[in-house]
């Protein structure tokens, strides 16, 4: 199998994405900044062996942190949510 880890990075496991995952088949994932709509489709398709119905991408922005007197940004990442084909899962 070949190795996708240079288009998709990790899964995003929040109360959102795990409620999704559940109910709607819909599962999140950081990608790579430069990957788009089809090549995740193919990297998720070949990765897992599954059927990817959709996907919607967005690039999250960077939010202000403090920790005492000193603030910072946090990281920013592109993220994937890849909507699966009925029948199909993912184990995460």
């Amino acid at each position: 199998m070949k190795d996708y880890s240079d288009i998709i990075d990790t899964p995003v496991i929040t109360e959102k994405s795990a409620l999704k995952m559940q109910n709607d088949n819909v599962y999140t994932f950081k990608v790579a900044k430069s990957a788009t709509k089809p090549q995740i489709k193919t990297a998720v398709e070949r990765a897992f062996g599954v059927k990817v119905k959709s996907v919607n991408t967005l690039n999250t922005k960077a939010k202000d942190r403090r920790v005492g007197k000193y603030t910072g940004k946090t990281k920013t990442y592109k993220k994937a949510i890849v909507t699966l084909e009925a029948g199909n899962t993912i184990e995460i």
